[in-house]
């Protein structure tokens, strides 16, 4: 592990959220309740689309079939991964930058940030829908470096798929798969957190 890292670097879903998946355990039940789409694999091919900024938050909810005023109650059923306040709290303590990178939807980023007051918190956000490109191409990655003005060997980036993961090892960056609902989790790639505390404990 660096003994140089100056920053900490937290994917959205399954790390920030308690949801891994929100598009197959959140969206597309939502929109199935709402008298929408059923089709799961054309919500998600949507659902990319609109991550890369190429529809708005309401073509999305349009083109599925759902009333786009319904937006704010779908994001109601975000939630916190549990322990993340303290943990922000603790890691800015001890003087770490903290930022987001995520694949998600420019206006669904920033109502979820702005409803869990996460800008005390986290320095920045680079989100694919404002960069039209997504985890895991090297581009964003690069985009995130030029924001936090380091070296990849000074960030420790934390996600909960390994494909992401990948991507950040090769570039250099210190990397932790997250998987708090797994046991006994092995990887001989990246190191392995079940909760927060474990990894406040590989910060140097």
């Amino acid at each position: 592990m660096s003994e140089s890292l100056k920053a900490v670097v937290l994917d959205a879903m399954g790390v920030i959220y308690s949801v891994g998946d929100d598009v197959r355990d959140l969206l597309c039940p939502f929109i199935a309740e709402k008298g929408g789409s059923r089709h799961a694999l054309k919500i998600e091919e949507l659902y990319r689309s609109a991550s890369l900024g190429k529809m708005s938050a309401f073509e999305f909810w349009e083109t599925v079939g759902v009333a786009p005023e319904l937006e704010d109650e779908y994001l109601q059923r975000h939630n916190l991964m549990d322990g993340l306040i303290d943990f922000l709290g603790a890691i800015r303590l001890r003087g770490y930058k903290t930022w987001c990178l995520s694949n998600d939807l420019s206006e669904w980023s920033r109502k979820l940030r702005g409803r869990f007051a996460l800008d005390k918190y986290i320095h920045g956000f680079v989100v694919s829908g404002d960069m039209g490109v997504r985890k895991p191409d090297r581009a964003i990655f690069e985009h995130l470096l030029s924001r936090l003005g380091t070296s990849p060997s000074e960030v420790m980036f934390v996600d909960d798929q390994q494909k992401n993961l990948d991507s950040a090892a090769v570039l250099g960056f210190e990397t932790v798969l997250f998987r708090p609902a797994a046991s006994n989790s092995a990887d001989e790639t990246h190191k392995v957190a079940m909760t927060f505390d474990e990894i406040l404990l590989l910060l140097p």
